[in-house]
Order: C-alpha cells, then sequence, then structure tokens
C-alpha cells in the first residue's frame, strides 16, 4: 500500500512562492507517474500537475507558467514549485500515482497552502 508524506506548505502572500515536498513508499516510485492535487474548501479535488516516469510533465491551465512539477527517483519524492501565487491557489494540496488514484488506492494527509491577497 502506498503510504505519501507531503509538506512544504504555509501561509504566503500574493505573488510569493512555495515549494512541496512528497516523498513516496510502498511503491516502484521510479515506474509511477505521479501527480500534485488540491482541494479547496467545497470542492472536487483537482488535478494541477503531474509528471511521468520518463520526466514529461503536464499541467492544468490555471497553474500553467507559474507552477513546476518534478521527481528525484532516488530519493522517492516528487516536488511542486509553485511561484506567483494567488489566492485562488488557497487549497490543501496532495501527491499521488496517477494509477493508485485510478485504482481508489489511500492519500495522504495533504499540506496546506493559503495565499492571502
Amino acid at each position: 500500500q502506498v503510504q505519501l508524506v507531503e509538506s512544504g506548505g504555509g501561509l504566503v502572500q500574493a505573488g510569493g512562492s512555495l515549494r512541496l515536498s512528497c516523498a513516496a513508499s510502498g511503491i516502484i516510485f521510479s515506474i509511477h507517474a505521479m501527480g500534485w492535487y488540491r482541494q479547496a474548501p467545497g470542492k472536487q479535488r483537482e488535478l494541477v500537475a503531474h509528471i511521468t516516469a520518463g520526466g514529461s510533465t503536464n499541467y492544468a491551465d490555471s497553474v500553467k507558467g507559474r507552477f513546476t512539477i518534478s521527481r528525484d527517483n532516488a530519493k522517492n519524492t516528487v516536488y511542486l514549485q509553485m511561484n506567483s501565487l494567488k489566492p485562488e491557489d488557497t487549497a490543501v494540496y496532495y501527491c499521488n500515482s496517477l494509477s493508485v488514484v485510478a485504482t481508489g488506492g489511500s492519500w495522504g494527509q495533504g499540506t496546506q497552502v493559503t495565499v492571502s491577497s
């Protein structure tokens, strides 16, 4: 069973930056496409960025040009660099394997990101 530990969230002013980290265990990390998701109050969880096993990346339109996803397979860790943050980026951020999500697997506790205006 996958275990995920997200960290790096916090309170930041609009225009600021944060770098999120997610350490994964219980899976062969290097072969999994990994994603960062977020859930704002009253909204469904959404995928904001993902990175394939080969390192290709894709982003939601709402974060394109501001967020960068990366991975370190030696550390079983995926990162999300978030720049030019906006109040609408406020949410709990989660990481997960895309295949684990597709099969209804477990989630970590997430990390809260709050952007003040």
